[in-house]
């Protein structure tokens, strides 16, 4: 039976990479996003301190073509909230147990976050679908590859230091997929209204994604 959480997890396995916008700007929010969409990215993630983020995630949650998602979930008020707006994964910077149950209740994906190796077990045997590392370490990839060694089964997806540039080291180093933060929503584009520089930044990530996992042919159509 094809669950709306595994498609969801369908879905992350097959793009890999997330737009994960964290603003203040209220009038940069929608065409940032936009911008990220027509690069191709199709995973989006608003953070809960964004201005509106509800609102957004309503409106882009209409979009068949997209899977999108809350971040900063902190609470199980945030989770209801995010998941009557239509997302369909929820991340967080930290792992609490009760909203990866939440999520599992709800038939949404959860990705909360961890830094060590306790950690991402910990958020593993609670049931989480993905495992957040935040922050980046100044090491990243070496340091996922360290700790993938002993704990291949988990689904890593970094959200912190990646960038277009090392993009190929993460994923050589075992990342499941990588989200894009300020890399991709760099803050002087956004304060200069730049949306072509993300729009163009994005498909370059995506185009590079897609390399090292193509997506099946009725996709790329």
């Amino acid at each position: 039976m094809v669950t709306v959480r595994s498609a969801t997890l369908a879905a992350f396995a097959q793009h890999r990479c997330s737009a994960i916008l964290r603003t203040d700007d209220p009038a940069a929010v929608r065409p940032a996003l936009q911008a990220a969409a027509q690069g191709g990215f199709r995973i989006l993630e608003v953070t809960l301190t964004t201005p509106d983020a509800l609102l957004h995630i309503a409106a882009l949650a209409k979009d068949p073509n997209l899977l999108v998602g809350a971040g900063t979930v902190l609470t199980i008020d945030d989770a209801k909230l995010a998941m009557a707006a239509g997302a369909r994964f929820l991340v967080s910077p930290v792992t609490d147990p009760q909203i990866i149950t939440f999520c599992r209740q709800h038939d949404l994906v959860s990705v909360p976050g961890t830094f060590t190796p306790s950690e991402m077990m910990q958020a593993h045997r609670a049931g989480a679908d993905l495992i957040k590392l935040f922050p980046g370490p100044a090491n990243g990839p070496e340091f996922l590859k360290a700790i993938r060694g002993p704990l291949p089964f988990l689904k890593v997806f970094p959200t912190s230091g990646v960038t277009e540039d090392n993009l190929d080291a993460w994923f050589a180093a075992g990342a499941f997929g990588l989200g894009f933060v300020a890399s991709l929503f760099v803050p002087e584009e956004l304060a200069a209204r730049r949306f072509d520089a993300i729009a163009a930044r994005a498909s370059r990530i995506v185009a590079r994604v897609q390399k090292r996992f193509p997506l099946p042919v009725a996709q790329l159509a």
